[in-house]
C-alpha cells in the first residue's frame, strides 16, 4: 500500500522547496515519483497552438521523488510516518486497510 495518494496533503521534506506544503496532483508509482502543487516548478518553451495562442515560457510543476514528501497531520500539525491498519467493514465480515498516523493515530482513508 502506498503511503502517499493523489489528493493528499503533503509536505516536502528534503530539496530545494524543503519545508512547503502542497497537495498531490500525480502519483507515478513506477518511478517513484511525485507532483504536488506549486512545488518544484519548471519553465517549459512552448510553441503556439489552441490552448497557447500566444507560446512563449510556461512553468508547471517538476516531479520530485516520493521519499522526499511526507504525509501532513492535520490534528498534530506536523509531518508523520504512516503505518496500516486493518479495520472491519460496516456490517460484515471483510476487512479493509487504511493508513494510519504512527504521531496522532488518525486514519487518512475513510
Amino acid at each position: 500500500m502506498a503511503h502517499i495518494k493523489k489528493g493528499d496533503d503533503v509536505i516536502v521534506v528534503a530539496g530545494k522547496d524543503a519545508g512547503k506544503r502542497g497537495k498531490v496532483l500525480l502519483v507515478d508509482t513506477k518511478k517513484g515519483r511525485v507532483k504536488v502543487e506549486k512545488i518544484n516548478l519548471i519553465k517549459r518553451h512552448v510553441r503556439p497552438s489552441q490552448k497557447h495562442p500566444q507560446g512563449g515560457i510556461v512553468e508547471k510543476e517538476g516531479t520530485i521523488h516520493i521519499s522526499n514528501v511526507r504525509l501532513w497531520d492535520a490534528k498534530a500539525g506536523a509531518p508523520c510516518r504512516t503505518g496500516t491498519k486493518q479495520i472491519s467493514r460496516e456490517g460484515g465480515k471483510k476487512q479493509r486497510k487504511v493508513r494510519v498516523s504512527r504521531k496522532s493515530g488518525e486514519t487518512f482513508d475513510e
